[in-house]
């Protein structure tokens, strides 16, 4: 059985309006804890279109905000082919329908979703295997670049990894080996690719990987030779495009709803985090070692409607028992997943930046042992 997963920088046109709407929600909770934000980014052709709800008493400029965004990202002169300073932006911002914000102010549900989340004992945080390393290669591609190791690199990367694993007949999966590892990276003109290659590979990927590369693993460096041109000038980018390479990459069942630019009153991204936590807590418990979460929310209803909780034949106790676990340690009411997990608070920038689920100090990373 072969899976990959992929991740990605916050330069990547998708991450930068990931950045901006979560920036803008950030100024509006600043202001007012009860703000209701829901907005979404485009990107192109030195053009940023900002539009969405938002119901607040705070005072925002909405292009001030997206320009500072953009700049301290990095984005910040005519030669990186976007500027932040120079864009043209488009604001199409209006108010939260009434029909739904009647609703949400007695804190029920605003809208029926239904959300997903999976863990697994694979790694030490909770991730799956070729999930974790894709991670840790953009992140030491990050490193390599901040320190000056590698000085000639730029910062829009995108790392794939592909793990081969075996499965019995209960799903229990034992890995083997990475077998094929793609890194693009933006690079500066004058660079050769020979260079460039045997760089990423010494200092990227080696160290990262070593241990678990397989002798025929395939390893793919810029395969497309050259890549010098700075992708908004040829790439349209959309808040939320990136939620696999933002959570588990791609491991069983998934939403469709984005995170970012939304306000914890959002069950959508409220739930998310809650349901990350829900599945550590089963690990952590050893109540299974890969765990997949679900639940669904109606318009109008408090408590979930549904709660499912998938094992895969790797559960020590029935999961109708954890279910009744999770039931007696969590009230999964939207007031309640707010204040316990401190979601009013202007946090929510740097998690679009470098993915809500990979830093340890959040509320939502932090599993117990659940007990009865």
């Amino acid at each position: 059985m072969l899976f990959t997963s992929e991740s990605v920088t916050y330069w990547h046109p998708d991450k930068i309006c990931d950045v901006i709407s979560d920036s803008i929600l950030d100024e509006c909770l600043k202001q007012d804890e009860l703000s209701r934000v829901a907005c979404e980014c485009l990107i192109t052709t030195n053009k940023l279109v900002i539009a969405g709800e938002i119901t607040t008493r705070a005072v925002v400029d909405y292009e001030q905000i997206a320009r500072k965004a953009i700049v301290e990202i990095g984005y910040d002169s005519d030669e990186k082919y976007f500027n932040g300073n120079t864009c043209e932006i488009e604001v199409l911002i209006h108010t939260q329908s009434p029909n739904i914000a009647q609703w949400v102010n007695v804190w029920w549900a605003g809208d029926q979703w239904m959300m997903f989340w999976y863990a697994t004992n694979e790694t030490d945080n909770y991730m799956p295997l070729s999930k974790y390393f894709s991670d840790k290669l953009i992140r030491k591609l990050e490193e390599v670049r901040e320190n000056g190791v590698i000085d000639y690199i730029l910062p829009d990367w995108k790392c794939q990894v592909t793990v081969d694993c075996e499965r019995d007949e209960d799903w229990e999966i034992s890995y083997q080996e990475i077998t094929t590892v793609v890194v693009s990276t933006q690079h500066k003109k004058w660079i050769d690719q020979k260079t460039l290659k045997a760089d990423i590979m010494e200092k990227v990927i080696t160290p990262v990987l070593w241990e678990y590369l397989s002798p025929d693993c395939h390893i793919f460096i810029n395969p497309t030779w050259s890549f010098e041109i700075w992708w908004p000038a040829w790439d349209t980018g959309l808040t939320g495009r990136k939620i696999i390479a933002d959570t588990y990459g791609g491991w069983w069942r998934h939403w469709w709803w984005a995170f970012s630019g939304k306000d914890p009153t959002k069950v959508d991204r409220s739930w998310a985090l809650m349901a990350r936590l829900i599945a550590k807590c089963v690990i952590k418990s050893q109540l299974a070692t890969r765990c997949e979460v679900q639940l669904a929310y109606s318009i109008w209803v408090a408590e979930p409607v549904w709660v499912y909780i998938d094992c895969f034949g790797t559960n020590s106790i029935p999961e109708d028992d954890i279910v009744e676990l999770i039931n007696d340690n969590f009230d999964l009411t939207p007031t309640w997943i707010i204040e316990y997990l401190n979601l009013r608070q202007p946090i929510y920038k740097n998690t679009a930046k470098y993915w809500a689920f990979s830093n340890e100090m959040s509320s939502w990373e932090q599993p117990f042992v659940l007990y009865v």
